[in-house]
């Protein structure tokens, strides 16, 4: 039989884990910017630092999401507008990145009090 740990541990434990990836998206970042600044430039595209920031955002929030804590929606947003913007850079297609941003915040927060709090 599985025994079950009490909540308080569980909620200590993904506390810490959350610390914990929130230190490995820093890190992630850093050793991302510090690798592409080694690179010549003109070597690397357009959209690379974009494309990464954005990875490394939504792949944060995926384990988040997969060890059942709480997914911030912030970085999330920026994670999908960092990889589109990225990605657009890619195709050659200039997006206008602080608009939608701006946009997207100003939406979030006239939908945010109409969403019904998780009980």
């Amino acid at each position: 039989m599985e025994r079950s740990q009490p909540e308080g541990h569980q909620d200590a434990q993904k506390s810490s884990l959350n610390k914990r990836l929130d230190e490995i998206g820093w890190a992630l970042f850093l050793i991302m910017i510090g690798g592409l600044w080694l690179l010549p430039a003109g070597k690397v595209p357009e959209g690379t630092w974009l494309v990464g920031a954005g990875l490394i955002m939504l792949g944060v929030n995926g384990v988040r999401y997969s060890n059942g804590i709480k997914v911030s929606s912030f970085t999330v947003i920026l994670g999908v507008l960092a990889l589109a913007g990225g990605l657009a850079d890619f195709l050659g297609v200039k997006l206008p990145l602080f608009p939608i941003l701006l946009i997207l915040i100003g939406a979030s927060i006239i939908l945010k009090p109409s969403i019904p709090p998780k009980t």
